[in-house]
């Protein structure tokens, strides 16, 4: 299948009906490369401006409303040796009476050692000392063009992917988003060294990635909501406010996917998720918050492979 090499000169940071950078098809591979959430790319000049500045839109033919775009991750990896990060914890995710002992955020200063795999703290100085931690690179925004030609920030998050800062779509991932606009139009940016759930600074370590994904277009395969798949699980992902209302999204969708893909009736599924689910916390820091639901796929061995 063929491959493309495209470099960015230019980023968006909406997802919607923007002219798309290139046109590929089902099967192909496009390397890329992204800019950080401040819009420093792998030199560390700024190149746009901040708020998760995103490549693309990449145009997949043949793609149309209720169709499935499966983007498989195969590469997701810092292209320069520093990033950065706020300091303080959002409000909203302490007591009220602890926000006033909140002190002002600052920005701290990574240095990414890629040969070896970490990233040590470098300042501001800590009573953490020598805080060194292994890279763990995700993408923090992707999605598609949205529904009704709308153009959405990539502040925020809902059916068709955005800041979802999710830390489980990580390289080897495939990722599926739903199909509202002819070409999908595929954005991917806002890349993370290192992020704890919930992105609850802000930030994870940002820097700019090199990237390498592959896509697939299911046909009149409809879903509601982004989904994903590792070598373990699958995952189901809601993006709304207040966080129940993003768990109700992705459990919905998780039942749905074992319905429609695994046979398994509501009553089964249901049982199935009462003892096995697990949950992760993707962004609460953005206006809407993010919500995983997972199934070990060892669970459902036996069963039918979705389609």
């Amino acid at each position: 299948m063929p491959i493309h090499h495209f470099e960015p000169t230019h980023y968006h940071h909406t997802l919607g009906p923007h002219e798309p950078v290139l046109r590929i098809a089902d099967g192909d591979t496009v390397v890329t490369a992204t800019a950080d959430a401040g819009g420093h790319d792998a030199s560390g000049e700024r190149v746009t401006a901040s708020g998760n500045p995103q490549t693309g839109p990449f145009y997949v033919e043949g793609a149309e409303l209720g169709d499935t775009l499966a983007v498989m991750l195969d590469r997701l990896w810092p292209n320069r040796d520093s990033g950065y990060t706020h300091t303080v914890v959002a409000p909203n995710v302490v007591d009220p009476t602890f926000v006033e002992e909140l002190p002002a955020s600052q920005r701290a200063h990574w240095r990414i050692n890629r040969e070896a795999g970490m990233a040590t703290l470098v300042e501001p100085q800590t009573k953490l000392g020598n805080l060194c931690l292994p890279l763990a690179p995700m993408l923090g925004c992707f999605g598609v063009a949205p529904a009704g030609g709308q153009a959405i920030s990539t502040a925020t998050s809902g059916p068709h992917g955005g800041n979802m800062d999710y830390r489980g779509f990580v390289e080897g991932v495939t990722a599926y988003l739903p199909v509202f606009a002819p070409g999908a139009l595929f954005f991917l940016g806002d890349g993370h060294a290192v992020q704890g759930d919930g992105e609850i600074v802000g930030t994870g370590i940002e820097v700019s990635f090199d990237v390498q994904f592959t896509v697939h277009l299911l046909k009149g395969k409809r879903i509601g909501w982004p989904r994903g798949e590792s070598a373990t699980h699958l995952f189901a992902v809601g993006n709304a406010r207040p966080l129940d209302q993003a768990l109700q999204h992705a459990t919905t969708e998780m039942l749905r996917w074992l319905h429609e893909g695994y046979g398994l009736d509501t009553a089964s599924a249901s049982t199935l998720l009462g003892q096995c689910v697990e949950y992760d916390l993707g962004n609460v820091f953005d206006p809407a918050y993010t919500f995983v639901c997972k199934v070990a796929k060892a669970l459902l061995t036996g069963l039918n492979r979705p389609s």
